[in-house]
């Protein structure tokens, strides 16, 4: 029953994304009619009308393309016009979303304003008083509007060409519980959520590629989603991924995207192929330095409903999580952090989110679409780490409470739109430290 609700759900989120869409193309394409009919040459009038016509059969044609080369909805990669559409649907969708929020303000205030007694109820006044107020609120929620309409084509214009590949270097520290001596100071370069295709090009997998090769890792790690869509240059993006370089070698994770595209398998027959393992449902014991650490990976873990008639995140990994030696999960989805805890896993390792993409700062609180999907959206996260479900009830005591951790990384690629605002493309250096 649970399950049927959600799926009703998501359907009627693709419809309203879906009217969404139309209404707003509707609205810019009268806005565009109205604009060519002020023009008093007919010659230009007429042909300027005429080219908004080719320009919206053309613009459905490409939508209906993208959405048949891809059925799940996604923009199709490996395309020119890909970056453009994605551009304009969703700048075009979120300026009509803000323009009618104002005209909805003013005709809301209008409203509240007939509802007032006036002093004309009283006293006799000159009509003409109210206009210098009329004029004022029209002039204000007239600007208003032109504001909150361009506002999000700046921002994705900016988005695309200034922030969506400027590829930044995270360092960071993480106290492990028991980590051997010997790993004291071991060095993870993590990318994720590549997405290769027409919003990331190979050019800058390879830029990414030899700027995860200058940090000097130890081991490297790809934690999913290495293409978006089925029509996507998969060999390729994992070709280049194999010209990363570490003592320990290159290991990954499949993520959601792998499964819509039916790539999973694909992407572990090219890993294995171009010297590389994708751990899926599967451990490795990883030597350094005469200590070791258990390194676990697994396929994209579904989101499921809280209640009994589901398994939980991370079924059947029991038998992989080991008890004499560090544990470091790949998984992509970050929503799989709280059962890796119980399952006394030390460090997580995920992408997923993104970051959102779009971060805003709101009265000195940031905000990302990705916190209505989870609460580890990006960065370094802590929960307890439950070490009484792997060892034995008499050693339990004899330890100190310790932390399980997860980092979740902001990812290189986008997805939908190809835009990031406030949240840059993201290399991790992630160093383990004792506890």
């Amino acid at each position: 029953m649970f399950h049927n609700l959600i799926t009703l759900v998501g359907i009627l989120a693709v419809l309203a994304g879906f009217t969404l869409a139309f209404l707003s193309q509707r609205y810019w394409f009268a806005r565009a009619w109205r604009f060519a009919g002020r023009i008093h040459h007919p010659g230009w009038r007429k042909g300027l009308r005429g080219g908004l016509l080719w320009i919206l059969a053309i613009m459905a044609g490409l939508a209906m393309l993208a959405i048949v080369r891809n059925w799940r909805g996604t923009i199709s990669r490996g395309t020119w016009w890909a970056p453009f559409l994605g551009l304009w649907l969703s700048s075009s969708i979120f300026s009509y979303l803000f323009i009618k929020i104002i005209v909805g303000a003013d005709w809301l205030w209008r409203r509240m304003r007939s509802s007032l007694p006036t002093a004309s109820h009283t006293q006799a006044a000159p009509s003409s008083s109210t206009d210098p107020v009329n004029h004022s609120r029209r002039h204000f929620f007239h600007a208003a509007g032109v504001l909150a309409g361009a506002v999000p084509f700046v921002s994705a214009i900016y988005g695309f060409a200034a922030e969506r590949l400027r590829f930044q270097v995270r360092e960071i520290e993480i106290p492990i519980a028991n980590l051997p001596p010997a790993l004291d100071g071991l060095r993870i370069t993590q990318l994720s959520d590549i997405h290769i295709g027409s919003y990331m090009p190979i050019a800058q997998v390879r830029r990414a590629v030899g700027m995860a090769n200058e940090l000097g890792g130890d081991i490297v790690v790809v934690t999913g989603d290495f293409l978006t869509g089925r029509t996507d240059p998969l060999e390729d993006c994992i070709a280049e991924l194999s010209h990363l370089r570490s003592p320990l070698g290159i290991w990954g994770c499949n993520g959601n995207h792998e499964i819509y595209a039916h790539a999973e398998t694909e992407a572990g027959r090219l890993f294995d192929r171009f010297g590389m393992k994708l751990l899926r449902q599967e451990r490795t014991e990883v030597k350094w330095h005469g200590g070791a650490f258990n390194l676990i990976g697994v396929d994209y873990q579904r989101q499921h409903p809280a209640d009994e008639s589901w398994p939980p995140m991370l079924t059947r990994i029991e038998s992989l999580v080991r008890r004499d030696v560090p544990n470091i999960l790949l998984s992509h989805n970050p929503n799989s952090f709280p059962r890796a805890a119980e399952l006394g896993i030390e460090l997580s390792l995920a992408g997923h989110t993104h970051g959102g993409q779009v971060q805003v700062e709101i009265l000195n609180h940031s905000w990302s679409p990705a916190k209505f999907l989870t609460p580890y959206v990006a960065g370094l996260y802590r929960r307890p780490l439950h070490t009484s479900a792997l060892l034995p009830e008499a050693e339990v005591a004899a330890i100190t409470p310790a932390s399980s951790f997860i980092y979740v990384n902001r990812g290189l690629g986008t997805i939908g739109a190809p835009v990031r605002l406030g949240v840059p493309p993201e290399i991790t250096l992630l160093t383990l430290r004792r506890a």
